[in-house]
């Protein structure tokens, strides 16, 4: 269960995807400046519509128009409020705009009947379309960096650079049984209306502690939320959809079967102490990334949180160089 350790975001039941699905995004970054998209551009993404994705933009006091900017894509049941701090810093140290997205339903973004890689390269590319970007950098943490990675297997020529962080394209050592499970456990928390906040957080995580590690729960009711109007508590993504999709995230092979090789400059960040990037693998990434280089940090899957400076500066020198 370490892929949600600390990378659970947010969930929601059923009910509450109809009126998220409706969600214009608004943006609250260093700029406080709002983005979302919903205007498709004809790139490299199959027949999947685009949804607008809810962004954040950071920009440094002297930022380099001429630099490609760069996107960061969260992981599973994550969301850009989780790169913030990251982003300001990247956006300062590199003098280059950088953007956070929710991925399509996570966060702030629309819920979609589907949740796969084709569908997220569909978002990336409206949001470039919308926001008149010719080129970019990318970076993508976990399911973010399998996003990111098929986006540029699929349109290298829209791609300067990539970062991919604590994920392997080839393969990871989870089972649909971890992650059905924990997801099972979020669709079962039920709570009463006339609860506060803290005490909803509180008796879920009693429920929660059935099913899923207590070095997941705490983060996991950092995204419970619940609605002013009819004091209704619910989870932020689609947790259903998700729960569906697991199949296809497992088996990604498949999805960049025949694609690529993206040529452009590449870099694998990965903790040590995480089992989502296996050294094995390197000889068939490099089939896909023949440009990329690959380093570790002494972290466990959250490498970003867990060694934010180091972390800051590898991605700093990557794409200053």
């Amino acid at each position: 269960m370490q892929l949600f350790n600390g990378t659970l975001r947010c969930l929601q039941s059923l009910h509450a995807a109809k009126f998220n699905a409706k969600l214009v995004a608004q943006s609250y970054g260093a700029t406080n400046k709002s983005s979302s998209c919903l205007a498709g551009q004809q790139r490299n993404y199959a027949s999947v519509p685009p949804i607008a994705m809810s962004s954040e933009q950071f920009d440094a006091p002297t930022s380099d128009a001429s630099k490609t900017p760069l996107i960061t894509a969260h992981g599973l049941f994550g969301s850009k409020q989780n790169w913030r701090s990251v982003s300001r810093a990247i956006a300062r140290e590199t003098h280059r705009r950088v953007y956070t997205v929710d991925l399509r339903n996570h966060g702030d973004s629309p819920h979609t009947d589907t949740h796969t890689s084709p569908g997220m390269t569909a978002d990336i590319s409206a949001f470039m379309a919308a926001n008149a970007i010719q080129k970019t950098s990318l970076m993508g943490h976990s399911m973010g960096g399998r996003a990111v990675m098929h986006f540029a297997l699929s349109n290298p020529q829209l791609v300067d650079r990539l970062i991919v962080v604590d994920i392997s394209p080839v393969s990871i050592p989870k089972t649909i049984d971890d992650m059905t499970g924990i997801m099972g456990a979020m669709l079962e928390v039920s709570l009463p209306a006339e609860l506060s906040l803290s005490e909803g957080r509180q008796k879920s995580k009693k429920q929660l502690l059935k099913t899923v590690g207590a070095d997941s729960v705490d983060f996991i009711l950092l995204n419970l939320r619940k609605r002013p109007q009819t004091g209704e508590f619910y989870w932020a993504c689609n947790v259903e959809v998700l729960l569906r999709s697991l199949p296809g995230f497992l088996d990604y092979g498949s999805n960049i079967k025949g694609m690529g090789p993206f040529h452009g400059p590449t870099t694998f960040i990965c903790g040590t102490h995480s089992s989502y990037m296996n050294p094995d693998d390197w000889p068939q990434i490099l089939q896909y990334f023949p440009n990329a280089n690959l380093h570790w940090l002494e972290t466990g899957h959250l490498v970003h949180l867990e060694k934010p400076h180091d972390f800051i500066r590898l991605t700093t020198e990557f794409l200053n160089s």
